[in-house]
């Protein structure tokens, strides 16, 4: 009975570090795709998320949004919510987790590049042209990232490119599989 006591507080000695790096936060998803803005406030009635929101629901400033491939994330009272359609609260402790954030209960607007990495921290009022601003100035090495990443796979090319009316190749049958010996 000592054995396995021990054998198992080992396993999960191992094998909890491993559990913890993968916290599984919202944000992976959007690596490589997107630009997460986060808004963390301690309520729905924050001056800050009220001028954003305001700022967000104009069509201009709804088009360069999306145009900047951006999505937002909201926290308002612990409840989590990727461009309005709610996460659950797991979800949301694991983009809390991801932020690193100390404890605090000030508004935070966070602005994620496509690389995964902060690129905009502020605690205090900004509004929606500072964002933008911030987004326009990213470096070229996370626009080179952003071009590798969505580069498209294409399966089967033109047989002869630039030609008028070229069809894709067909894929060949597939090989029959190697017959088993007899024993």
């Amino acid at each position: 009975m000592l054995i396995r006591s021990l054998t198992l507080a080992t396993l999960l000695a191992i094998a909890g570090p491993l559990f913890a790096a993968d916290d599984g936060s919202p944000l992976d998803m959007d690596k490589g795709r997107a630009r997460p803005l986060i808004v963390i406030a301690p309520s729905t009635v924050d001056p800050t998320w009220i001028s954003l929101k305001k700022s967000l629901d104009e069509p201009a400033n709804k088009k360069s949004f999306t145009d900047r491939n951006m999505v937002l994330y909201t926290v308002l009272n612990l409840m989590g919510q990727r461009d309005g359609k709610d996460l659950g609260p797991q979800d949301t402790a694991a983009l809390i987790r991801s932020l690193k954030l100390g404890a605090g209960a000030k508004t935070k607007v966070i602005l994620v590049g496509k690389d995964g990495e902060k690129k905009l921290d502020q605690s205090d009022a900004i509004k929606l042209d500072e964002i933008f601003s911030a987004v326009d100035q990213l470096p070229a090495a996370e626009k080179e990232f952003t071009a590798t990443v969505a580069a498209p796979v294409t399966e089967a090319e033109p047989a002869v490119k630039g030609a008028k009316g070229a069809k894709p190749a067909k894929p060949g049958k597939p090989a029959k599989p190697p017959e088993m010996p007899d024993d």
